[in-house]
C-alpha cells in the first residue's frame, strides 16, 4: 500500500497555517479590489475539493489504497481554500464567501473510468502548480504572494503523489493503464489548441446539469478563470509550454519512453489503444 508511506511524507512537510503564513507582512497599500476578488473565485474553486473527493471515493470502492490517500488530498485540499478564506476574513471580510456560494460548486459528478480520471486530476495538479506559481508573481501584497506559493508546492506534491498511484495502475492493469494515462494526457497537453484552459474545475461532469455542470460555471462570475489567466496573471504561451513540458516529461518517465511533443505521446496513444483487444473481439479470435 501506498497510503502510509505518503502519509509520512506529506504530515512531515505540511505548514501551520498560524505560523507558517506570515500573516504580520500584510500591507494593505498592495492589495487591490480586483486581486481580492480573485482570491475570493481561488477560495471558491478549491472548496470544489469536497465533490471530487465523493466522486474520487464512489469511483474507486474497490481500492482501499487510494481512497484512503483521499483523507490526505481532501484535507490540504480543503485547507487551501481555508487559508484563503481567513486571508479574506482578516483583510477583506466583504469578500469571504458564502455558506451558499461554497455550496454551489458541490455537485454530484457523473460517473467516469478511474484510470482517466487519475490522470486527469494529475495534470491538474501540475497545471495548479504553475497558475498558482504565476499568481504568486502578479500579486503585490506579500502575505497573498506567501500563501500562493505554499500551495503551489502542495499541488505539486500531490501531482507526485498521484504519479506514485498511476505507476502502481501500469503494473496491475498493464496497457489498459498506458492507453488511459496516454489519452488523457494528449488532451491535456493540448490546452493551447483549445479555446480556454483545460482543468478539472472547467471541465462537464454532469449531463443533467448542463450548462451549470462545471465547477467554473457554478462560481458568482463564471467569467473570471479566464480573466484571471488571460489578463491578469497573463498565463501565456511560455507558462503552458511549461505545463506541457511537465506532462511529457512525466509521461516519458512513466512509460519508460521519450516523449518530446504531444504528436509523438499521441502516436504512444495510437499504439497501446491497438493492443487492447476488445472481451469480444478475443473471445472471436480463440474461437
Amino acid at each position: 500500500m501506498l497510503y502510509p508511506e505518503l502519509f509520512k511524507q506529506l504530515e512531515a512537510v505540511r505548514w501551520n497555517m498560524d505560523s507558517d503564513i506570515p500573516w504580520d507582512k500584510f500591507d494593505a497599500s498592495l492589495l487591490s479590489d480586483e486581486q481580492a476578488q480573485t482570491i475570493k473565485m481561488n477560495a471558491i474553486t478549491e472548496w470544489s475539493a469536497l465533490p471530487a473527493t465523493e466522486m474520487f471515493l464512489r469511483d474507486n470502492r474497490e481500492d482501499s489504497d487510494f481512497s484512503a490517500f483521499m483523507s490526505v488530498w481532501f484535507f490540504e485540499e480543503q485547507k487551501h481554500s481555508l487559508v484563503l478564506m481567513e486571508y479574506l476574513r482578516r483583510f477583506r471580510p466583504d469578500l469571504v464567501p458564502t455558506e451558499q456560494e461554497l455550496h454551489e460548486v458541490r455537485f454530484d459528478f457523473d460517473p467516469a473510468p478511474a484510470l482517466e480520471t487519475l490522470m486527469l486530476h494529475f495534470c491538474g495538479e501540475i497545471r495548479l502548480n504553475h497558475w498558482y506559481r504565476r499568481a504568486a508573481e502578479w500579486h503585490t501584497e506579500p502575505v497573498i504572494k506567501a500563501i500562493y506559493e505554499t500551495l503551489s508546492r502542495d499541488e505539486a506534491r500531490h501531482g507526485g503523489a498521484y504519479l506514485r498511484y498511476m505507476k502502481r495502475a501500469m503494473t496491475k492493469f498493464g496497457d489498459e493503464a498506458r492507453a488511459a494515462f496516454a489519452k488523457v494526457g494528449v488532451l491535456m497537453a493540448s490546452a493551447r489548441r483549445t479555446a480556454q484552459a483545460l482543468h478539472p474545475t472547467n471541465l462537464h461532469v454532469n449531463a443533467k446539469l448542463f450548462p451549470r455542470d462545471t465547477i467554473q460555471s457554478r462560481l458568482p462570475d463564471p467569467e473570471w478563470l479566464e480573466r484571471w489567466l488571460d489578463t491578469q496573471i497573463q498565463f501565456d504561451t511560455v507558462w503552458e509550454n511549461k505545463v506541457v513540458e511537465r506532462i511529457l516529461h512525466n509521461m516519458s518517465l512513466l512509460m519508460d519512453r521519450s516523449f518530446a511533443t504531444v504528436q509523438e505521446l499521441n502516436r504512444f496513444r495510437k499504439e497501446m489503444a491497438a493492443r487492447i483487444v476488445p472481451p469480444a473481439a478475443g473471445a472471436a479470435s480463440a474461437a
